[in-house]
């Protein structure tokens, strides 16, 4: 399996830190938070790595090499100005990404999920990680059913999605239906988010996932950057 971590953010939750330095090489506990997405993934068994790339792009390639440091192979796919977000970066490199069903990780999370308990075919066309609410999100995301399938419907207790999931390309299909004439769908190439693909394959009963009660944290901040650099340390 293939893994893309989304990098190509503008961070601007994270001024003045991201005016010159792209979020996900940002350090804590000693190293850039992508190398903790790296270190584990070649621990899994992962070989081939996307990093998709916009704002200040061109620092990952000196930073980070081709990859085998870790045991990786790299592949940079430049989105240019406008990042392209989380559904078009996706289109957008699934000519690398290929057929097959692929790990996406969120280059602004921090956690000790093991990769390698994830399904490498997910029985829908999504499989997501979900964690508890933290005091930032308390609402949550979706709900996680007894029988594994994920939803966006219902009054049960939500989760919140970690930013971790392993999808089959199948989840971009017709995509432009179901997202509509929203800004940038149109643009060449498209600028759309991967949320509303979600909840249609959820409506669908499409997306399994499991809950995660290990470490994770979203580093949307700069004091949550300095919680997590101190704990780390």
């Amino acid at each position: 399996m293939k893994a893309i971590i989304f990098s190509a953010g503008k961070g601007e939750r994270m001024r003045p830190l991201t005016l010159t330095t792209p979020k996900p090489l940002l350090v804590a506990g000693g190293k850039p938070l992508i190398v903790w997405h790296l270190e584990r993934l070649a621990a899994a068994g992962f070989r081939d790595v996307v990093i998709n790339t916009s704002w200040l792009g061109d620092q990952f390639a000196p930073a980070l090499g081709d990859g085998s440091r870790w045991g990786v192979r790299l592949h940079f796919i430049d989105e240019g100005a406008v990042p392209l977000e989380t559904g078009g970066g996706i289109l957008n490199a699934l000519p690398v990404l290929g057929d097959a069903p692929f790990l996406v990780v969120n280059g602004d999370v921090w956690t000790d999920v093991d990769f390698a308990t994830l399904p490498p075919q997910p029985q829908g066309d999504a499989h997501l990680v979900l964690v508890d609410n933290p005091a930032q999100h308390p609402r949550g995301d979706f709900i996680l059913r007894g029988d594994g399938t994920v939803s966006d419907a219902g009054d049960a207790p939500r989760l919140t999605y970690a930013g971790v999931g392993v999808y089959r390309p199948a989840i971009l299909d017709g995509w432009r239906a179901v997202i509509g004439d929203t800004d940038g769908a149109a643009a060449n190439p498209p600028q759309f988010g991967l949320a509303p693909l979600m909840r249609h394959a959820m409506a669908n009963g499409r997306v399994t996932g499991q809950h995660h009660q290990g470490c994770w944290t979203d580093v949307g901040t700069p004091q949550r950057l300095a919680d997590l650099d101190a704990t780390l340390t």
